[in-house]
């Protein structure tokens, strides 16, 4: 990122900063932040006898369920789902950014339409996205028009509700083309079979109309019931945008049906006619053996907001996605020490800011602290350290003769 979209994005936090103020001092949201600390750790503890209860609920639901290992897995089974179209409708999903989905459908032809307004304009730009819930925060006004203009070969003012309205006109157009929809989930609700995702624009609700409806989610969202899942989406919101509840939630337990007549259940009436969801693992099982903390994320984006580092250098602090300190410990599960090295396992400065601003508390610092004395082991460090150490070990100074 250049000069310029890091001034940007550090004065979108501001206003978030400012905005979530004075409530996340309401005794409420101290009272949920505790209680949802309590159940991401009692979920995180038994997360697998929780995944197979949600898997038994959810077929019984009707729901069909695919279990991914990785990101390959995951791709294949939603491109099994999907070769046949020439486009598909998606919202923003940080899980589908982490194993880049969008990249890989558009690769074997297939048009994806990205129905979040922050998601289509960071698409058009071919940029990072900058915070989980708001990715284009690093673009000003003036860009994004700039942006929209040259995507629509047509002057768009520099003004948010004739940018919205270009870019909801096109979205809308090309949605009545599309017969799937793919969206993320936010918790999932094990004795339930129940899937919750929570918006602000209404676009996932379109998507759940569709014929088919595809739910990519990890398999850490998962959490004990519904009243839990709900609790765990509020405290998102709550640190995420600074409002207590979201516009939107959705709740997803089976495709569409009725029993309006004599009590016959019919399927298809309105919405999907097939529900299918992919539980992605993708590294999270070891992380669950060896730093399980990192699954407790609620997904809010608190900890990069007022982290030093990553609002001096923004996304390349982070693995795709998954921003800053905690998606630099995720890396090192998905892929391993060398991908963790290079999403910025020496770029943190430990200063546990983020375990601080964090409402379930993951203790980031401390985690990447560990996997510094592994990748030590592993002969996976900066260059100038290793440099120092010699120095230090010859002549007992981090210098060579020659330096100052």
């Amino acid at each position: 990122m250049n000069d310029a979209a890091m001034e940007i994005m550090k004065r979108s936090f501001n206003i978030l900063d400012k905005r979530r103020a004075d409530l996340l001092q309401d005794e409420r949201t101290v009272n949920l932040k505790e209680k949802v600390k309590n159940i991401r750790e009692i979920s995180v503890e038994h997360l697998p006898q929780l995944l197979e209860k949600a898997w038994e609920t959810l077929e019984n639901n009707g729901v069909e369920v695919i279990m991914a290992k990785d990101g390959d897995e995951a791709r294949e089974a939603i491109y099994q789902l999907v070769e046949k179209e020439e486009m598909v409708a998606k919202s923003k999903s940080n899980t589908a950014g982490e194993i880049q989905l969008t990249e890989y459908l558009e690769n074997g032809g297939i048009k994806v339409l990205e129905t979040d307004l922050g998601d289509r304009i960071v698409q058009f730009s071919k940029s990072h996205p900058t915070h989980p819930i708001g990715p284009a925060c690093h673009l000003d006004m003036d860009k994004i028009a700039e942006i929209v203009s040259d995507e629509f070969k047509r002057e768009v003012k520099a003004e948010a509700k004739a940018i919205m309205g270009v870019v909801k006109d096109d979205i809308l157009d090309k949605i009545s083309q599309c017969r799937i929809g793919i969206t993320g989930a936010n918790s999932v609700a094990a004795h339930d079979g129940s899937l919750l995702m929570v918006h602000n624009e209404g676009n996932i609700s379109l998507l759940t109309m569709m014929d088919l409806h595809i739910i990519l989610v990890g398999i850490d969202k998962v959490v004990p019931d519904l009243e839990d899942a709900v609790s765990v989406v509020k405290l998102e919101t709550i640190y995420a945008t600074g409002k207590t509840v979201p516009a939107y939630m959705n709740v997803i337990s089976s495709p569409s049906k009725t029993a309006d007549i004599e009590q016959i259940i019919l399927k298809d009436m309105y919405g999907a006619k097939r529900v299918v969801v992919i539980f992605l693992d993708n590294g999270r099982s070891q992380a669950l053996q060896k730093q399980k903390e990192c699954l407790w994320c609620i997904g809010c984006g608190a900890c990069i907001v007022n982290c030093p580092v990553y609002t001096t250098i923004g996304p390349d602090f982070g693995y795709l996605r998954h921003l800053g300190g905690r998606g630099v410990v995720l890396s090192n599960y998905i892929h391993n020490e060398a991908v963790c090295f290079d999403s910025g396992l020496y770029k943190c400065t430990l200063c546990g800011l983020c375990t601080v601003e964090c409402p379930v508390e993951i203790p980031i610092n401390t985690m990447l602290e560990d996997l510094r004395k592994d990748s030590v082991k592993g002969d996976i460090y900066p260059k100038k350290h290793g440099e120092i150490r010699d120095n230090l070990k010859i002549r007992r100074s981090p210098f060579k003769p020659d330096e100052k």
